[in-house]
């Protein structure tokens, strides 16, 4: 889409996999996007390839700038030079096994870095609508379904994070009247999901496996029950919360779980593999407290956003077999290409 923008967005997180999905969203609906990446020693902006332009292009409309949801001057200092008219808080120590080893750094980037993003909005005095990216480990061991109405029981530092983002944003819309709403979002996957996270290590095992480069795959508990969607129907969402007229929150599910057994039979059927022969246990993967299930009701967001998953987990767990297959076929093959882009 060319011509002036209509509207600016700011993005922290956006080199991953819902930042990567919202700014191409964003700029297909003509905004200016800038997003915010930590500075690293590696590449940390593929899933940004697509979309990134040349920055000597007179219409250029994406704008990466480093900084850290850690530093407060740096967060309001990019507020006030944006004076973005919507800010989606993306960023987060986000995987959940991995917060029990780093509680201190989870709690400091995942809350914190909320009321950071949040105190930076009023100090800069813009006015904007703000997304807070909330998470279905709010709910824990709470037993499905689960909706906005569910009493919170989080069983992770993750989780607790996510508690104190989620209540304050509330607060910032209470006590200064900023448009701010929280996504309750349970699983959501795609082919750009970290290689870490359960569904992505399985599919990218399965392309692994099925081309002779790896035997196994290490896992932990796969009795553990989850809703999940496909994420750039998710982010399309997060958009529509911010274009209503009062801010409020909603939970974004499908409604059917399935747990990681079923999730890993389907992906290695659909490369005709049978994961009995492929997947060994390992105690490090289970966590100190499980969530047994998390399965989601979507009833509010369907009838005051118009939103519904459209792809559920089974057809979720064959497109991501087919992705990872692609990627290590373009991998072997020497097509696959990153590039920097800060």
């Amino acid at each position: 889409m060319s011509g002036n923008p209509t509207k600016t967005a700011l993005i922290t997180g956006i080199s991953g996999q819902d930042g990567s999905y919202l700014a191409e969203l964003l700029l297909d609906k003509g905004y200016e996007v800038h997003g915010i990446v930590r500075r690293s020693s590696t590449i940390n902006t593929s899933r940004l390839d697509e979309i990134y332009q040349d920055p000597h292009e007179s219409n250029r409309r994406l704008f990466l700038h480093y900084g850290d949801i850690t530093d407060a001057s740096m967060l309001t200092n990019i507020v006030r030079d944006v004076a973005p008219d919507e800010v989606y808080n993306l960023a987060a120590q986000s995987h959940v096994r991995v917060s029990f080893d780093i509680p201190d750094y989870t709690g400091d980037v995942t809350a914190l870095g909320t009321i950071r993003l949040l105190e930076a909005i009023r100090a800069a005095g813009v006015e904007t609508r703000f997304y807070q990216a909330s998470t279905s480990e709010l709910f824990g061991s709470t037993p499905p379904p689960q909706n906005e109405s569910t009493t919170f029981h989080p069983r992770s530092p993750y989780g607790v994070a996510k508690i104190y983002a989620y209540w304050a944003t509330i607060n910032y819309r209470e006590a200064y009247g900023l448009h701010a709403s929280n996504g309750i979002l349970f699983n959501h996957e795609s082919p750009r999901r970290g290689e870490t996270f359960v569904t992505r290590k399985i599919t990218r095992a399965v392309a692994r496996i099925s081309a002779g480069i790896q035997d196994h795959i290490f896992m932990g508990n796969l009795d553990a029950v989850r809703d999940w969607g496909y994420a750039p129907e998710y982010v399309e969402c997060m958009w529509r919360m911010l274009q209503q007229d009062t801010a409020d929150d909603y939970v974004l599910a499908t409604g059917e779980g399935a747990t990681i057994r079923d999730f890993l039979t389907v992906a290695f059927e659909h490369a005709g593999l049978n994961w009995h022969d492929h997947v060994r246990h390992d105690d490090r993967h289970e966590r100190p407290s499980e969530v047994d299930a998390l399965i989601g009701d979507a009833t509010k967001a369907r009838e005051k956003l118009g939103w519904e998953a459209k792809t559920h987990w089974r057809e979720l767990a064959k497109l991501m077999v087919d992705a990872d297959r692609e990627i290590l076929d373009d991998q072997l093959s020497g097509r696959h290409v990153k590039a920097e882009h800060v």
